[in-house]
């Protein structure tokens, strides 16, 4: 006897993967989400005082990518409206960490770069995940 571990919507993929896929989401919906919150509601005085060196403009920018990647992270695979754009999500994260890792790389803030290679290597299993492996059906399919 064996059980069916798979469901439409998830494209007829491993059950596990799915799940892992959307812990994945959820950490770095959670983390990037604070993240860009901050970035964009803390005065900048204490956002600047953090992260010496960069513009308000800059910072206010990469809050808004960092809250629009959270919500790109979660809303179009749980609307499954253009769940493909949960893994341009992925993609955009990953890019994100790729700068923040050169930034740290160029200041020899190497304390900052483990957490950095975490959140990279989520946002690309995300990318991978919902691209290739486990992509999440459209509604009405």
């Amino acid at each position: 006897m064996t059980t069916n571990t798979q469901t439409p919507a998830m494209g007829g993929t491993n059950k596990g993967l799915h799940i892992g896929l959307w812990v994945a989401q959820i950490l770095l919906a959670i983390g990037f989400g604070m993240a860009g919150w901050m970035k964009l509601t803390m005065p900048m005085a204490q956002v600047a005082a953090a992260m010496p060196g960069m513009s308000e403009a800059l910072l206010r920018f990469i809050g808004v990518a960092e809250v629009a990647g959270a919500l790109g992270m979660l809303l179009p695979a749980a609307t499954r409206i253009y769940p493909v754009l949960t893994a341009w999500a992925g993609i955009g994260l990953a890019t994100i960490m790729v700068l923040a890792g050169a930034l740290h790389l160029v200041r020899a803030e190497f304390s900052h770069l483990p957490p950095v290679l975490v959140l990279f290597a989520l946002a690309s299993f995300v990318a991978w995940g919902r691209f290739k492996k486990a992509p999440t059906t459209p509604r009405g399919n």
